[in-house]
């Protein structure tokens, strides 16, 4: 069953170095993602093709919306709140201060009831971790023992949580308590066994996996047991992460990187770095929002 209306359109020339996570901002219908090495958080109207971006003055890996005009962040090492209204960049509390310097935050998205999930990567062995910040301020480690915590998300009915580790070329599936945050039973959900690694991914209402390749110039759908439903060509080599946005969450925005590529690669890959639509046939979830 095909599960979009067209090829992918260039719809931002944006030139990211790291584009990634990007949310659907449902009450003001804009799209916000980062661009993690050019430490900027993007802002994008599909209607008008406007966009705009805030300097947050570091390694920016991930954001969720607070409300109408805020976002928190991951950097680094630390979270922080930005206010889109003036750009200003308000410290949170430190995650990884005591960590070797190789590792810095990474992916990371709010659940259904407002905390905020995110991991970090380490480029030197199993030392990342997966975190979750909840509302009251308290910080919890949630996973130890990853390579790089990547792709995050929930199925439909809050009983399963996904995680990727993409070295491992891994996406895992955990059961979901969604009163208490707990996750348990770690098993895999989808290996992959095509070139590339798995990157960011999002959830569509039918409970089915939408992760983007990085190196694999493609996105995979997979079903809710884990098989391969269908892949979707991309113009690029490192398609990032992708969401549902728009009225309906039936278009699919991914992102995509430049960074690390060769001339003879980006010659093969010019869009790179640039912001990409697809029509689907299904629709997403929505991007939840911090509680705090």
């Amino acid at each position: 069953m095909n599960s979009i209306n067209e090829s992918p359109k260039n719809i931002l020339i944006a030139r990211a170095r790291l584009g990634e996570g990007p949310c659907w901002h449902s009450q003001k219908q804009l799209l916000y993602w980062v661009d993690i090495y050019n430490h900027r958080v993007h802002e994008f109207n599909p209607k008008t093709g406007e966009q705009k971006f805030f300097d947050v003055g570091e390694v920016v890996g991930c954001l969720a919306p607070v409300g109408t005009n805020r976002f928190v962040l991951a950097l680094r090492h630390h979270l922080a709140f930005l206010d889109t209204s003036n750009g200003e960049v308000t410290p949170i509390i430190e995650v990884e201060e005591e960590q070797p310097s190789d590792i810095r935050l990474n992916d990371g998205k709010c659940d259904a009831v407002g905390r905020f999930w995110f991991g970090s990567m380490s480029t030197s062995g199993a030392d990342a971790r997966l975190f979750r910040y909840d509302p009251d301020g308290s910080l919890h480690v949630v996973l130890t023992g990853l390579t790089v915590s990547n792709g995050l998300g929930w199925s439909p009915d809050q009983s399963t949580f996904y995680l990727t580790d993409s070295p491992l070329k891994k996406i895992y599936a955990f059961d979901f308590d969604l009163e208490s945050g707990n996750i348990s039973n770690q098993r895999v959900f989808a290996e992959i066994n095509i070139d590339g690694v798995p990157d960011g991914l999002t959830v569509d209402r039918d409970g089915c996996i939408w992760s983007a390749i990085w190196d694999g110039w493609c996105i995979v759908k997979f079903d809710p047991s884990g098989k391969e439903m269908t892949r979707i060509a991309m113009p690029v080599q490192r398609p990032t992460c992708c969401v549902f946005g728009n009225q309906d969450l039936a278009t699919l925005y991914v992102t995509t990187a430049s960074v690390g590529l060769s001339e003879e690669e980006i010659q093969k890959s010019f869009y790179s770095g640039d912001l990409f639509s697809l029509s689907t046939t299904t629709s997403g979830m929505p991007t939840y929002e911090f509680a705090g």
